[in-house]
C-alpha cells in the first residue's frame, strides 16, 4: 500500500480509504488486533512455561528467555508479514499451530490444562479467522 500526499493510502489497483472503509474494515483490524494480541500470548506463555520449568534457576532463566526467543525468530523468518521470504500458507498456518500447541503444551504439563486448552482454541482460531479476513496480514 502507497501513501498520497495527502496521508491516506492506496493500494496496487488504486483504490484509496482508511482503515475503516469498504466492507469489513474494522473487523479486518479487530482480527488483526486479535492475532498481535495471540502472538505476544504466545511468547508470554512460553516464557512462563521456561521460567516455572522443573530444573535450576540457571536453566529456568534460559528457558524464560530462550523460549520466547525462539518463537520470535521463527516467526520472523516465515510467518510474519514483513519476513523476507513468507512461507506460503499450508507451511506457515502449520508452523503456527505447531508453535500454538507446543506452548499450550508447556501449561499443560505444568497443570494448567484449561488456560491450555484455552489459549489453543483462541490462537488457532484467531489464526484461522485472520487468513479468512485479512489474507494479507
Amino acid at each position: 500500500m502507497a501513501v498520497n500526499n495527502d496521508g491516506v493510502g492506496s493500494d496496487s489497483a488504486g483504490a484509496t480509504g482508511s482503515a475503516e472503509s469498504g466492507p469489513g474494515g474494522a473487523l479486518r483490524w479487530a482480527v488483526l488486533a486479535a492475532r498481535l494480541a495471540t502472538e505476544l500470548a504466545l511468547l508470554a506463555v512460553l516464557a512462563i512455561v521456561g521460567a516455572n520449568a522443573s530444573s535450576g534457576l540457571a536453566a529456568r532463566i534460559a528457558l524464560a528467555v530462550l523460549l520466547p526467543l525462539a518463537a520470535a525468530v521463527i516467526w520472523g523468518m516465515g510467518i510474519a508479514p514483513g519476513a523476507r521470504r513468507r512461507w506460503p500458507d499450508p507451511w506457515r498456518i502449520g508452523v503456527e499451530i505447531v508453535l500454538f500447541l507446543a506452548a499450550a503444551a508447556g501449561l499443560a504439563a505444568e497443570g494448567s490444562v484449561v488456560a491450555a486448552i484455552v489459549f489453543a482454541v483462541i490462537a488457532i482460531g484467531i489464526a484461522v479467522a485472520a487468513r479468512a479476513i485479512a489474507p494479507d496480514g
